[in-house]
């Protein structure tokens, strides 16, 4: 049996080492494909942006003061009670308050106190007397209590010369002092009483321009009241 010649061996080892040589490529080159793998990008979120305005701080409010309510006006009232028998002045000041009651012939009193911020007054005189009123508008609206009677009465706002006076003088020996609710109006309408060292009369009228008056032949001036 003949072997093969020196070329024929030559050549299936140069075709072997050319595919071993392949081979080897081929590998290595899927190896370095493999090993290659890329990192995937870093996704950066946006951190927030902290707020550009910060939320105001409370501001703290100061409650306003409940206004106070302010005394009654000063000013004067004068009108008749209920039953048209007496007459009643009252006279308003600053907060105080004084009161002429009279029937024009035997029974008065003189009452006086406070006015509250609401228009109530209480107001108290001799023997037990007493007016509770209340300042409704221009008006006063109340009652008097005296002598064991209650008498309602209506005094509205008055105008010079209606209102309350009063004169008081010793004449001819006696102590005279009168006292005179002068209605609204021109002056004319007036309810009075004098006392003579106790005793009470029907008085005179005044002159509603100058409070003037002649008492037992001697002339005195009835002055406008206040508290």
């Amino acid at each position: 049996m003949k072997r093969p010649g020196p070329v024929l061996t030559l050549l299936a080892g140069l075709v072997l080492g050319l595919f071993l040589l392949s081979l080897n490529a081929t590998t290595g080159t899927k190896s370095a494909s493999s090993s290659q793998v890329e990192a995937p990008a870093a996704s950066t979120s946006p951190s927030p942006k902290a707020s550009a305005t910060s939320s105001p701080s409370p501001t703290k409010t100061t409650a306003s003061p409940t206004p106070s309510k302010s005394a009654p006006p000063n000013a004067d009232y004068a009108g008749r009670t209920d039953d048209d028998s007496s007459a009643i002045a009252v006279s308003l000041r600053n907060g105080k308050a004084i009161a002429y009651f009279c029937d024009g012939h035997d029974k008065e009193s003189w009452l006086k106190g406070d006015v509250k911020d609401d228009g109530t007054m209480k107001l108290t005189g001799k023997n037990g007397s007493e007016l509770n009123g209340t300042l409704q508008g221009k008006r006063i609206r109340g009652t008097v209590d005296l002598e064991g009677q209650r008498y309602g009465f209506t005094a509205d706002k008055a105008v010079k010369p209606s209102g309350l006076y009063r004169a008081t003088a010793t004449v001819r020996g006696a102590q005279v002092d009168g006292g005179w609710v002068v209605l609204p109006g021109d002056g004319r309408d007036q309810v009075g009483i004098v006392n003579r060292d106790g005793e009470p009369s029907a008085a005179p009228d005044i002159d509603p321009e100058t409070g003037a008056v002649t008492i037992d032949g001697e002339q005195l001036t009835a002055e406008p009241v206040t508290p």
